[in-house]
């Protein structure tokens, strides 16, 4: 087994309203071994993008234990967070918002290796050419504007910008859902190509269970901030335990006529995010909840790497 590169124990990011604290992502704990791909899934609002950005340091924790390589870069200072940041990078969902309509493909480019001061023009140059062909943009397009791209390819500059500096870790944060289904085959392509030829590290967030089967090695479901369900992927849909799991798998469209899936219907209110009581947030949908639902639950070790949110997991398993 190869060593983590990205490790988070406890995390936590809560955000303060008017009507008090939003607990977006809170008591999350995993590890992401090199060169694999971690999915994380969840309905939205249940606080993926926001672990993805916390790790990252784009929003700065509550609590909790950030380890980059062993190294922990939970609290670091200015430098030390900015070479931190160099070796960890993202992805972003929507490739026109997150794109600088004044700046061209060769500047959006450009731009993070000028800021890095680590090369001469002469080799930033060459690294330029060299990460759009990599990504797969023509060299004619290095002078245009992300308005005269079309998504897949304003997904590539992103993607080419994510990996200018060799970074370790990268979070994709939903890089496909805003791109023609044809294109994503395209894009999921490129990243699986790179992440063998670079060796990358990658926390795949997404809400399409098929996607997140295609790419990942191992997943988490998220529900409400916290993590329900962790395990390998093939696991995860041969043998779904946590009952928000397998609603989710339930709602996966069956191309089999003859043996459709039988669909979860979830019911009732969904627990507020914002100061939640201290037993299992799914317990308000749950039809296996008990009293014993509403005490403080605890992530358990159902089998070999297979870790489970839930009280009752052992009977309705």
């Amino acid at each position: 087994m190869s060593a983590p590169v990205i490790e988070v124990q406890g995390l936590k990011k809560y955000f303060s309203t008017p009507r008090g604290m939003l607990h977006a992502v809170d008591d999350v704990t995993f590890k992401i071994e090199e060169g694999k791909t971690l999915g994380v899934v969840g309905e939205s609002g249940c606080g993926k993008s926001t672990l993805g950005r916390t790790i990252i340091h784009l929003h700065e924790k509550t609590d909790g234990k950030i380890f980059l390589d062993g190294k922990d870069i939970s609290d670091l200072k200015k430098k030390e967070l900015k070479a931190a940041r160099e070796k960890m990078q993202i992805i972003f969902q929507d490739p026109y918002s997150s794109l600088d309509p004044r700046q061209t493909v060769d500047a959006t480019i450009r731009e993070p290796l000028i800021v890095s001061r680590r090369y001469t023009k002469a080799e930033i140059d060459e690294k330029v050419e060299a990460l759009m062909d990599l990504v797969g943009i023509d060299a004619r397009l290095q002078m245009a504007y992300p308005h005269e791209l079309d998504g897949g390819r304003r997904q590539r500059v992103g993607i080419a910008r994510a990996l200018a500096l060799d970074p370790r870790f990268v979070v994709c944060d939903e890089p496909v859902s805003a791109l023609d289904v044809s294109i994503q085959a395209h894009v999921l392509n490129l990243l699986k190509k790179l992440q063998q030829e670079k060796q990358l590290t990658y926390m795949f967030v997404t809400h399409d269970m098929s996607v997140v089967r295609h790419i990942s090695d191992d997943i988490c479901v998220m529900y409400l901030g916290q993590v329900v369900e962790k395990c390998e992927a093939k696991e995860l849909f041969r043998n779904p335990v946590h009952p928000y799991t397998k609603a989710l798998l339930s709602a996966i469209p069956s191309t089999d006529i003859d043996n459709p899936n039988q669909r979860e219907i979830l019911t009732g209110e969904i627990t507020s995010p914002i100061n939640p009581k201290p037993g299992c947030r799914f317990a308000a949908r749950c039809k296996y909840a008990t009293d014993a639902c509403h005490e403080p639950q605890v992530q358990e070790e159902i089998a070999p790497g297979h870790f489970v949110r839930c009280c009752r997991c052992h009977e309705i398993g």
